[in-house]
């Protein structure tokens, strides 16, 4: 019986065994909190002897829900001294993420943790030089970004030496000096980003010939080598005597001076021979605008006639997919260089000579790349997108997404009407809608058109926008994201309110080194956390949007310094866990008491489409049909 009752105590006690562990993890992450100050919310939920794997701690992952694995504590504003030795006893930590935040002075000895593999400290204020050998104590390091800080000196050869770095982030800082080659040993590294500091000499070939690699090296002025423009020069040797140094330096600059005088015959003989071919398309410079007055465009009345009669004898002489005769266009196997591609002629034809004619005026540069409102000779308004990071994508792939994309019909989805494929440039060519989009009505604009924004029109835009998502999650069920890039400045109105979804199934296009950076679904909990997206990816955005519409708050997650908005995600979740879902509701549609009922579904909607588990938010046609069953 002695036996039996000595076993059963050794049971129980091993079943303890993980709840202490963790309650044991949680003290040295109360001592974490208590070395920082906090300027931008709170860690109320991190407190001693509860248990940091229980869900409900702030910032906190844990592996397998039994030790802690990871730290993400960002937009805080979190400032002081970081005690890593704090941080030495939690001994599965795998990542630490305090991007966006107010931390300063030197780099912290994280190479203190052995077992660190990401390291994410972007946005900060730290400063100094780093130890050359300051990572050759963490062999385990996957990512390491620490840009946009104050960093200076050289670039330390041990962050280069890590056999297993994936991604490597240093810009906006102030090294200087030489970079230091790669090691043979690493070969899985996929982004590196140098630019905008102060480096100097040539580019290791260890770095510049590794192929598969996403590089950045623009901003340093005294940096030479591929995959820059600018050629190493080697300085000759110094022989001989003054005299025949300075015949040889005099000999030298008769040869410049030739070589500019034929330069610029050349130049003046094509600038002559431009002037008599059609000139190109121009479009205003960039303005860093914000991505809030993306795509969109608008028919006039006046001249809607001339446009369907030009429709007409558009389908009459089968050229419904040709530009205008004038621009030479032709069908995606035209291989033209000037073509301008219909694939929706809906608001009638147009060809490259148009555009060129079209005055342009700059609407904004969002993370695809430039809008342009044109206004053509017609009077017809479009909005032309020149789009970032597709240089490498074959004209064939291009072709193909844009013809299938010119097919779409559905009243909450823009449908392109044409586009312009070259290798340097691509151009999609799509509809002004005159009322902008949802992220200007709801947080630009607060006149008439933010005024209009009732509760039974966040409702109709809301499902609207649901009913375009479900659409597209239909036509593109087999794309790991069938839209990709959904949030409020993607969402256009028109003069009824009607919302339009653009800049969808573009994951596809991209080259996957720049999606992450592109597209929001890459903000998505399962992405930061694993590095993967599904179409529930997408769910989450959409979930964005409706909690947006709700609280009328911008989200900070749209912002990549963290500088402004409201952290929607942890504010609902934790207001929703108080029961305290009413002072969620954005006060100017708040007073309409009748419905607060319906309001609160739909934050609750909107907070099941945000769970950081993509395994616990439903599929996108349960939630649309959970929106849908919403009614005033």
């Amino acid at each position: 019986m002695t036996a039996v009752l000595f076993l059963c105590f050794i049971l129980l006690c091993f079943s303890f065994t993980p709840s202490l562990q963790h309650v044991s993890e949680s003290e040295p992450l109360v001592r974490f909190k208590s070395s920082v100050n906090i300027t931008k919310g709170d860690l109320n939920s991190w407190r001693t002897g509860t248990d940091p794997c229980n869900g409900k701690w702030f910032g906190i992952y844990c592996q397998k829900g039994q030790t802690v694995s990871g730290i993400h504590v960002t937009r805080l504003g979190l400032s002081g001294i970081i005690d890593v030795e704090d941080l030495k006893d939690l001994p599965n930590l795998r990542t630490i993420r305090l991007d966006n935040n107010l931390l300063s002075g030197p780099l912290p000895p994280f190479f203190k943790l052995h077992g660190l593999k990401s390291l994410l400290l972007s946005n900060n204020s730290f400063s100094g030089e780093i130890a050359d050998d300051f990572f050759k104590d963490t062999p385990q390091l996957k990512r390491v970004f620490l840009d946009n800080n104050r960093f200076s000196g050289r670039i330390p050869t041990s962050v280069m030496q890590l056999p297993g770095i994936e991604e490597l982030h240093l810009q906006g800082n102030q090294f200087s000096g030489q970079i230091p080659p790669l090691t043979d040993g690493n070969k899985v590294l996929k982004s590196l980003d140098f630019s905008s500091n102060n480096l100097e000499g040539e580019i290791p070939k260890s770095i510049s010939e590794r192929k598969n690699l996403q590089m950045n090296f623009q901003g340093n002025q005294k940096l030479c080598g591929q995959p820059l423009t600018a050629e190493c020069v080697a300085k000759p040797p110094s022989t001989g005597s003054g005299r025949e140094q300075n015949q040889v330096a005099g000999k030298a600059i008769l040869m410049v001076i030739l070589f500019l005088v034929i330069f610029l015959i050349i130049v003046a003989i094509v600038t002559r021979l431009k002037k008599k071919r059609q000139p190109e398309f121009r479009m205003l410079g960039k303005d860093h605008l914000s991505d809030q007055e993306s795509v969109e465009v608008r028919v006039p009345d006046s001249i809607k006639k001339p446009i369907e009669s030009s429709k007409k004898r558009s389908n009459a002489d089968g050229s419904s997919k040709k530009g205008s005769t004038k621009g030479g266009g032709g069908g995606p196997g035209a291989g033209g260089m000037g073509d301008i591609i219909m694939v929706n002629s809906e608001k009638g034809s147009f060809g490259l000579p148009d555009l060129m004619k079209a005055a342009a005026e700059v609407l904004g540069n969002g993370s695809l790349g430039s809008a342009y409102k044109a206004v053509m000779a017609n009077g017809l308004s479009v909005v032309v997108k020149r789009i970032r990071d597709m240089n490498k994508l074959a004209r064939e792939a291009f072709d193909v997404e844009l013809q299938r994309f010119g097919k779409l019909r559905h009243p909450n989805v823009l449908t392109p009407l044409a586009y312009h494929y070259r290798r340097e440039e691509k151009l999609v060519v799509s509809e002004y809608m005159p009322k902008s989009s949802l992220l200007y009505v709801l947080h630009g604009d607060r006149g008439i058109y933010h005024s209009e924004l009732t509760w039974p029109t966040r409702l109709k835009i809301i499902q609207g926008v649901a009913r375009g998502m479900m659409f597209l999650h239909e036509e593109f069920a087999s794309y790991e994201l069938p839209h990709g890039n959904l949030k409020s400045s993607n969402v256009l109105l028109s003069e009824s309110y009607e919302p339009l979804i653009s800049d969808y199934a573009f994951l596809s296009l991209l080259q996957p080194s720049n999606a992450s950076q592109a597209l929001f679904a890459f903000k998505s909990p399962e992405f930061v956390k694993n590095q993967q997206v599904s179409p529930k990816s997408d769910v989450y955005c959409l979930g964005i949007i409706l909690l947006e519409l709700m609280t009328g708050k911008f989200p900070s997650q749209y912002l990549n310094n963290g500088k402004g908005g409201t952290d929607i995600v942890e504010w609902v979740q934790s207001s929703i866990a108080q029961h305290k879902e009413e002072e969620l509701i954005d006060p100017e549609i708040a007073t309409n008491t009748d419905s607060m009922q319906q309001m609160v579904e739909l934050l609750r909607i909107g907070a099941a489409c945000i769970a950081s588990n993509p395994d616990e938010r439903e599929n996108m046609k349960e939630t649309v049909r959970r929106i849908e069953r919403i009614t005033i």
